[in-house]
């Protein structure tokens, strides 16, 4: 465990409640699960907006990355004016971090659990938080498909747990969606709702279906995309070409699979698929063949695109630059 200065926390916004600030007041100690992308990302949006944070990651290096990564990414807030030297110290701070989850749980009001996309392993991380959270503690998910209301079922606060989508990346992204479970209770959701007002976002609340909202739709496109290539329709580049410029995309299809995760792309449309029954759900082979062949996107350096470290010019992948390619 590395130990930070804990400090009261201070609930002060310009035109916030007395209600809102007697609800937020009760959340003293947040926790996250999780210390990738978007675990270091939501640690930084909660010690930003004066919450203590508790980051637990199995690894120690990875924990040591994050804080890195948060530090640098406030460096960039501090060049552009948004945040102040001083406020990025007092934020960072704020942030423990911690090996062992026990003790950092052990006084957190609020749990938010963003690990891998992968149902067994919330579910056995939502079983250990149900037994070493205090008995008021929410239990949040950053699940962006899996059930709410199953994960809740192997807990015995059910009415407690939530889903908690934030966007990657998170201190950029203003959407938070958050998600009812079947159990979940009308006084856990206007928390969280009024908690990710506060840390200036824009909620949206929605009901336990698979995908969700954004997901549902967001997905099934981005598999549309795979298919219209893995057909030979057309190639990649003029996929995303024609979704930026006829449709105001900011990013086509392919290249956004490639800046989520091929295999994240192909573990939603597995959920949609089994959760709806249907074949218009079923991912494309195409996806399904990158994923087993571990060509999934930024992460691994290619996806449908090439990616060079420290490079932003946008390659097609090698095999995809034949414009008459089929799968």
């Amino acid at each position: 465990m590395v130990k930070s200065q804990e400090t009261p926390v201070k609930i002060e916004h310009a035109g916030i409640d007395e209600t809102t600030r007697n609800m937020l007041q009760q959340l003293k100690i947040v926790t996250v699960i999780g210390s990738g992308t978007m675990g270091n990302g939501i640690c930084h949006v909660f010690a930003q907006s004066g919450f203590n944070v508790h980051m637990m990651d199995i690894n120690q290096s990875a924990l040591d990355k994050a804080l890195v990564t948060i530090g640098k990414n406030m460096d960039r807030q501090v060049s552009k004016n948004t945040l102040t030297e001083e406020q990025k110290q007092q934020s960072l701070s704020r942030i423990t971090t911690y090996t062992d989850m026990a003790e950092a749980v052990k006084d957190a009001d609020i749990v938010v659990e963003a690990a891998t996309e992968n149902i067994d392993l919330k579910i056995k991380i939502f079983q250990q938080l149900d037994q070493l959270c205090p008995e008021r503690t929410i239990l949040a998910t950053n699940t962006s498909s899996i059930s709410i209301t199953r994960i809740g079922s192997f807990t015995k606060r059910p009415g407690k747990v939530i889903g908690m989508h934030f966007m990657n990346p998170v201190p950029v992204m203003k959407l938070v969606e958050i998600i009812n479970g079947y159990a979940t209770v009308a006084e856990v959701t206007n928390l969280v709702y009024r908690l990710s007002e506060y840390l200036g976002k824009v909620p949206c609340i929605v009901n336990d279906y698979p995908g969700f909202i954004s997901n549902r739709i967001l997905m099934p496109m981005i598999n549309e995309a795979v298919l219209a290539l893995q057909e030979g329709v057309a190639g990649v580049e003029e996929i995303d070409t024609i979704m930026k410029l006829g449709m105001a995309h900011p990013m086509g299809p392919l290249q956004l699979a490639d800046f989520i995760g091929l295999d994240t792309c192909y573990s939603i449309m597995n959920v949609l698929h089994m959760g709806f029954g249907a074949q218009k759900y079923a991912p494309a082979t195409l996806l399904a063949n990158m994923v087993q062949a571990g060509y999934l996107g930024v992460k691994s350096g290619e996806g449908f695109y090439k990616y060079t470290p420290g490079s932003k010019e946008l390659v097609v992948a090698e095999r995809f630059q034949n414009k008459s390619w089929k799968i």
